[in-house]
């Protein structure tokens, strides 16, 4: 009985050491597979990739009818996180075009973090994505001024100029600006488009973000 015990409780330590393994985002990567395999990926979708603004965005098909939009945003990621997934996030799919909303939790993650190490993240992802999809639409929203991170936003503001530069040299490619529509008629952000932790959005916030994105969904 003391052997079974023992292997027992070796097994247990063995199980949760591999969990621990795993890399941050595992777990939402795996749910990922599993829908795919439950219901095959519609191809010439519109692929939304990203962090908890678009994780959140659970209705997105609300917003867009007409569309096929498949959701792949997960947790608080980081451009590093959708660089590290990359072929998990892309080559179960055949999409007419990628809309990217990441960078924000990359200055969360280290208010000391400096604009171009961002840019050159997100570069890296877009070049995955282009090895891929050659000559599909690639959109990227720029990072939204967030109440609650507001110390960050210059790094933040720096990173969305250098990015749109980036992608207006790009073909097939877009920057997507969605700073203004969030702002009041003082230019001031709107505080009532956020929830109680003045980061993730209202439906409200979500609305605005479709009335700028429309004409750039294909």
């Amino acid at each position: 009985m003391k052997k079974i015990f023992s292997a027992f409780l070796l097994l247990t330590f063995a199980l949760i050491f591999a969990q621990e393994k795993q890399p941050m985002f595992w777990q939402d990567i795996q749910n990922f597979k599993k829908l795919d395999q439950e219901t095959t990926p519609p191809k010439n979708s519109i692929l939304l990739v990203g962090s908890s603004s678009f994780t959140k965005w659970q209705d997105v098909s609300d917003y867009f009818p007409g569309k096929v939009v498949i959701n792949r945003g997960f947790g608080g990621s980081r451009l590093t996180d959708l660089n590290y997934f990359s072929e998990d996030l892309l080559s179960p799919y055949q999409p007419k075009q990628i809309i990217i909303y990441c960078g924000e939790n990359d200055f969360a993650d280290n208010i000391k973090l400096k604009a171009d190490v961002v840019i050159d993240r997100y570069k890296t992802f877009y070049k995955k994505i282009r090895a891929k999809f050659p000559n599909i639409q690639v959109d990227y929203i720029s990072i939204k001024y967030s109440p609650s991170r507001e110390n960050l936003w210059p790094q933040m503001k720096e990173a969305n100029k250098k990015i749109a530069k980036f992608m207006k040299k790009e073909k097939n490619a877009d920057f997507i600006d969605i700073t203004k529509v969030m702002n009041d008629s003082n230019g001031n952000i709107r505080k009532d488009l956020f929830v109680e932790d003045m980061l993730h959005m209202t439906p409200e916030g979500y609305r605005l973000w479709t009335s700028v994105m429309n004409p750039y969904m294909k």
